[in-house]
C-alpha cells in the first residue's frame, strides 16, 4: 500500500491501531458470544464452544499479540481489561448454570480462562498424552458438574 493509499483509509497510525483493536474485539469476543448464544446448549457446551472459537490458532495468536502490546500501551491495556472482564463474565454466567457456589464459579472461571490463554506457553511433557490431549483433559475436568 502506498502512503497516499494508507491515508485514504486511515487518518494516521492511531486510527489504524484503533481499527486493529476494533477488529480483534469483534472477531475474538463479540462474534464468538453471539455465535455461542445462537447455537445454544447448556453452560458447559457453551463454554466449550466459546473456547474453540476464541482460541483457534489464528485468533489465539492475535490475542497473544494484543496482550504483549498491552504491556507497552496503557490504552490497549485498558481495552484488554474491558474485554477480559467481558469474557470472564461470560464464563461466570455459564458456570453458574451448573455450579452454585460463588467461590467455585470464580475459581473455575479463572482456571478456564488461564488455561485458554496460557496453553500456548506450556512446554512440559505429558506422559501418555499429547499436549493438546492434556489441555483438553484439563478443560473437561473444569466443566464437570462436581469436582
Amino acid at each position: 500500500m502506498t502512503k497516499g493509499g494508507f491515508y485514504g483509509y486511515f487518518d494516521g497510525r492511531p486510527a489504524l491501531l484503533t481499527e486493529m483493536l476494533d477488529e480483534w474485539e469483534r472477531r475474538c469476543t463479540k462474534e464468538v458470544i453471539a455465535q455461542v448464544d445462537a447455537e445454544g446448549g447448556d453452560g458447559a457446551e457453551r463454554i466449550r464452544r466459546a473456547g474453540q472459537l476464541t482460541f483457534s490458532e489464528d485468533l489465539h495468536r492475535i490475542d497473544l499479540a494484543v496482550r504483549a502490546w498491552a504491556h507497552h500501551d496503557q490504552s490497549v491495556a485498558t481495552r484488554l481489561r474491558r474485554i477480559d472482564n467481558e469474557r470472564m463474565e461470560f464464563l461466570r454466567k455459564m458456570f453458574s448454570t451448573f455450579i452454585t457456589d460463588p467461590d467455585e464459579i470464580e475459581a473455575r472461571s479463572t482456571l478456564a480462562f488461564a488455561l485458554a490463554i496460557g496453553r500456548h506457553f506450556i512446554v512440559a511433557d505429558h506422559p501418555g498424552h499429547t499436549k493438546r490431549e492434556a489441555i483438553q483433559l484439563a478443560g473437561e475436568l473444569l466443566l464437570r458438574p462436581h469436582l
